[in-house]
C-alpha cells in the first residue's frame, strides 16, 4: 500500500475508525478520504455510488457500523439489522464496482454461536444458534462476511473480514443504555466515587469470561493485514474452511467480576461491589482463537490494565472536564 494511495476510512469518527486514522497518519499515510455521516449517509445507495465514482479510493477500511451493548442490541434489533446491512452492502458493492484493491470489513466475534467451542475458531461460524440478545447485529455482520466471500469468488475482489473481540479505548461510548461492559463499568465506578455511593451494581453474576482488546491494537492489526504480502493475503482469502475471515484478539480472558475489580482499582473507588443476578449474563464465555493472525506475526501490545488506565484518562478528559 503506497503512502500516496487513496484510503477511505468509513466511520472515521467512531472509536474504531478514529483509531485507524491515528494509526494511518502515524505510519505516514496522508491521502485519507474521510466523510461524516451527515456528509455521506452510507445507508443511501445512490449517495454511496456517487461518492465512489467521484473519489475512486484504492483501499477501504470499513469500520462504519451501528454498535452497542447488551441493552441496545436486544431492544433496537430492527435498527441494528437495517443500518448495518445497508452500510456494508453499499460500501462492499461499490468497492467492487470501482476496482478497490483491498477492503477490510470489520465486524465482531458476536457473529459466533452462543455455545461455540472455546477458543472460538473461524470455522465455528454458523455451526449452532447465536446469542439471542444480539442475533440481529450478528446476522448483519455474517451477511457482510458472506458478501466479501461471494464477491471474491465471483468477481475476483480481495475483500477480507476481520472479527475483533470486545474493544475499548479512546472514543468509546459511555452512555449506560448503549455502551459495552467496560466503558459502562468505568462510568459507574467514577460516578460512585464522585458522589460517594456506598456500592456499585454490576449486571449479571460476574462469572462470564470475556476477551478485551484496546482499539489501538485493532488499528495496528488492521494495517498489518492490509499490508500483508500477496502470498499471505491470498491465503486468508482462499482458506478452505473459513475464506476471507480472520479473528483478531489478544488471546487473554478475564471474568466480568475480575474486570469490575480491576476497574474499581484503576478508578480508586473504595465502596462495595454488588451483582444483580436478575440481569442477563449473555454468552458464558467468548474467547477468540487468533492463532492464524498470530502465526502471521502479529500480537497485541497493550495489556488490559494499562489499556483501562488509558481509557479512564480519555473519559476524564472528554466526558467530565469539558
Amino acid at each position: 500500500m503506497d503512502c500516496n494511495a487513496k484510503i477511505f476510512v468509513a466511520g472515521h469518527r467512531g472509536m474504531v475508525g478514529s483509531a485507524l486514522v491515528r494509526k494511518l497518519e502515524l505510519a505516514g499515510y496522508r491521502n485519507l478520504v474521510l466523510k461524516t455521516s451527515s456528509e455521506l449517509d452510507l445507508r443511501n445507495q445512490a449517495a454511496v455510488t456517487s461518492f465512489f465514482e467521484q473519489e475512486k479510493p484504492d483501499y477501504v477500511f470499513l469500520a462504519a457500523a451501528r454498535v452497542g451493548g447488551i441493552i441496545a442490541n436486544s431492544t433496537r434489533k430492527a435498527e441494528f439489522l437495517y443500518d448495518n446491512l445497508m452500510i456494508q452492502t453499499n460500501v462492499i458493492h461499490e468497492a467492487w464496482r470501482n476496482n478497490v484493491k483491498r477492503l477490510l470489513f470489520l465486524g465482531s466475534t458476536c457473529i459466533y454461536p452462543k455455545f461455540a467451542p472455546q477458543p472460538i475458531r473461524e470455522t465455528d461460524l454458523l455451526t449452532s444458534p447465536l446469542e439471542p440478545s444480539n442475533d440481529a447485529y450478528a446476522i448483519a455482520k455474517i451477511a457482510g462476511i458472506v458478501q466479501c466471500r461471494s464477491y471474491n469468488q465471483q468477481y475476483g475482489t480481495r475483500f477480507l473480514a476481520a472479527m475483533p473481540n470486545n474493544l475499548y479505548g479512546p472514543g468509546d461510548n459511555y452512555d449506560l443504555t448503549g455502551s459495552h461492559v467496560l466503558p459502562a463499568l468505568l462510568r459507574k465506578f467514577h460516578e460512585a466515587k464522585q458522589f460517594g455511593s456506598p456500592n456499585v451494581t454490576v449486571w449479571g453474576t460476574g462469572t462470564p469470561l470475556r476477551e478485551f482488546m484496546h482499539v489501538d491494537d485493532l488499528a495496528d492489526a488492521s494495517l498489518f493485514l492490509m499490508l500483508l504480502e500477496d502470498e499471505y493475503y491470498e491465503s486468508l482469502l482462499t482458506y478452505s474452511d473459513a475464506p476471507a475471515l480472520i479473528n483478531v484478539g489478544s488471546g487473554q480472558e478475564i471474568s466480568i467480576a475480575n474486570l469490575a475489580r480491576m476497574v474499581q482499582h484503576v478508578v480508586g473507588y473504595e465502596g462495595e461491589l454488588a451483582f444483580d443476578t436478575d440481569k442477563p449474563d449473555g454468552t458464558p464465555r467468548k474467547l477468540a482463537d487468533s492463532s492464524r493472525l498470530h502465526a502471521l506475526g502479529w500480537k497485541h501490545r497493550i495489556e488490559l490494565e494499562d489499556g483501562v488506565r488509558d481509557a479512564y484518562r480519555w473519559y476524564l478528559h472528554n466526558k467530565v472536564d469539558c
